[in-house]
């Protein structure tokens, strides 16, 4: 199947069947968010049940007053509360600005170090580890060569190159 195409009448059946699908979950949604907004509007504001002589609609304006008066109370201490944090906000972030200006950081330089202060540096100084690398080396003795000053006698400097030329085909 994932080798072949859909043809093109398979697709546009598939979208359309897809936007129906859709429109009819957005239709719900809708309707589910009208009967939320009014079980919201029932639970938070009581219907407004108007009083029929003067006395009764000044009592009711001066409550709505006061509760007026609460929310603006509320919104300005908010805000105020707002400001001054944005201004602190301010303040430090131009302090941060200052202590960077102040501090420069110095260049570094190349260091040489043996090993182990290194490893003393890296692990700290409880741990004892010693890198002694030279130790590990094997010692190689140098033979001293005799050099033959008497060149006089040609054919025994032959023989001599030949029994050298055999003693290493032996051992190879």
């Amino acid at each position: 199947m994932s080798e072949k195409k859909m043809t093109s009448s398979r697709k546009h059946h598939l979208k359309s069947l897809m936007l129906g699908i859709a429109k009819s979950l957005l239709e719900k949604e809708a309707a589910q968010y009208e009967v939320d907004k009014a079980a919201h509007m029932a639970q938070n504001c009581p219907e407004l049940s108007l009083p029929g002589s003067m006395q009764e609609l000044q009592e009711l304006c001066k409550k709505l007053h006061q509760t007026i008066d609460k929310a603006d109370e509320e919104r300005y201490d908010t805000e105020a509360k707002v400001f001054k944090a944005d201004k602190e906000i301010q303040d430090l972030k131009i302090k941060v600005q200052d202590l960077k200006g102040k501090f420069k950081k110095p260049t570094l330089r190349k260091v040489r170090m043996s090993a182990d202060q290194m490893l003393q540096a890296l692990l700290g100084s409880k741990h004892k580890v010693s890198l002694d690398l030279r130790a590990n080396l094997k010692q190689v003795k140098k033979e001293v060569k005799e050099e033959v000053t008497d060149v006089g006698d040609w054919r025994k400097n032959i023989e001599d190159r030949t029994d050298r030329k055999k003693m290493f085909e032996t051992e190879g």
